[in-house]
């Protein structure tokens, strides 16, 4: 018998000695002194809108506003007039939605041991300012929460005896008249102590950690808006069906999902008078995710947005502060407690709002 012949495997391509760039979260090249691109990684294609194969095709001083600028800085490093080279520049976006708007970036120039290359990194400055946006807010949730807890325990206290206290008066008083004092003292405690609870509910609910599917939470924050708001309101759905579940609190998130929208379908009265009024519920996978000092490979991006008037300029840096509202009659509540359950699943909230389109941003990492 003839021994079959043995398939032969194409070899396994040699792995790049950058291959480990491709985990960085910044924009890195690896270029030639004429710009041409050896590599480049995961994060230069998304941001830039092109192929890793159309990128290694191009010279990577087309895609600057100032491309003379960058030319000169790679040229100084890759022949030792400096170790490293910092400075700012416009990179352009050459396609999907921000197609043609410039990006304002940081520009990092480094040698690589070859005379001929260099190590370019690109971090957005937009990002780098968000960053540092969003430590500044979880230390301030931080402190906000250890004063919330303190001073509703300093409040909580003396609003029992000023209740009963009052009770107590109200059963000596004879005149129908003075009562209705009393009434007003005990209804006052009485919703002081309303507001004490919900300040420190989220510290006294215990993390109930199960398997989570978003587009559960989306669909019954969805069902409960719809209820509440009938008419003149239209809540669509723009789901990425392949996002796993991940292991969090559903009712903590559904709780969060809802306080955003519920102000959403309040902020919209005069869109739902006229019928045109609309709720996006958007789920998308974000990849290589910072979120304050970590970062992660996945995150889930969970975005409900509204074509409403906007947050008030003179709030939007305020929003998650307890007691801060841009609505009559608000508590200032809602958007701290989402802020809060959404950072006890080491996530966080962004904003952003002009006239005719606010998005929140619930950050999520992922397994």
């Amino acid at each position: 018998m003839k021994p079959h012949p043995q398939t032969l495997l194409p070899a396994p391509l040699p792995a790049s000695p950058y291959d480990a760039l491709d985990h960085l979260a910044t924009m890195v090249a690896v270029v030639r002194t004429d710009g041409a691109c050896l590599f480049v990684n995961t994060a230069f294609e998304n941001v830039l809108g092109l192929s890793r194969r159309s990128m290694l095709r191009g010279s990577l001083f087309d895609w600057f506003g100032a491309p003379d600028q960058v030319r000169d800085i790679v040229a100084a490093v890759a022949r030792n007039d400096f170790s490293a080279s910092r400075s700012d520049a416009l990179l352009k976006r050459l396609s999907g939605p921000a197609h043609g708007e410039p990006l304002p970036v940081h520009v990092i120039v480094s040698q690589t041991g070859d005379p001929d290359t260099a190590v370019v990194e690109l971090v957005e400055i937009q990002q780098q300012t968000r960053q540092d946006r969003e430590e500044r807010a979880l230390d301030q949730a931080q402190a906000t929460k250890e004063l919330i807890r303190n001073l509703a325990h300093e409040i909580k206290n003396p609003l029992g005896g000023i209740r009963g206290a009052a009770q107590l008066l109200e059963m000596e008083l004879e005149s129908k008249g003075l009562t209705e004092y009393t009434q007003v003292i005990i209804n006052e405690a009485d919703r002081l102590q309303a507001l004490v609870d919900r300040l420190l509910a989220p510290h006294r609910k215990p993390h109930v950690v199960s398997d989570v599917n978003v587009h559960e939470v989306c669909e019954r924050v969805r069902s409960l808006i719809l209820a509440e708001f009938p008419r003149g309101l239209q809540v669509r759905r723009d789901y990425d069906t392949s996002i796993p579940d991940f292991r969090g609190d559903r009712e903590q998130l559904i709780q969060a999902v809802l306080n955003i929208a519920h102000n959403a379908a309040q902020a919209l009265a005069e869109r739902r008078a006229c019928g045109d009024a609309c709720i996006t519920l958007k789920t998308r996978v974000g990849r290589q995710v910072t979120i304050g000092k970590q970062r992660y490979r996945l995150a889930l991006e969970l975005h409900i947005q509204d074509n409403g008037p906007g947050v008030p300029e003179s709030i939007r840096d305020r929003i998650f502060f307890p007691l801060v509202s841009g609505r009559e009659g608000g508590s200032g509540l809602g958007l701290t407690l989402a802020q809060t359950f959404v950072q006890q699943h080491h996530g966080t909230i962004e904003c952003e709002s002009v006239p005719g389109h606010t998005d929140f941003k619930i950050l999520i990492p992922l397994p």
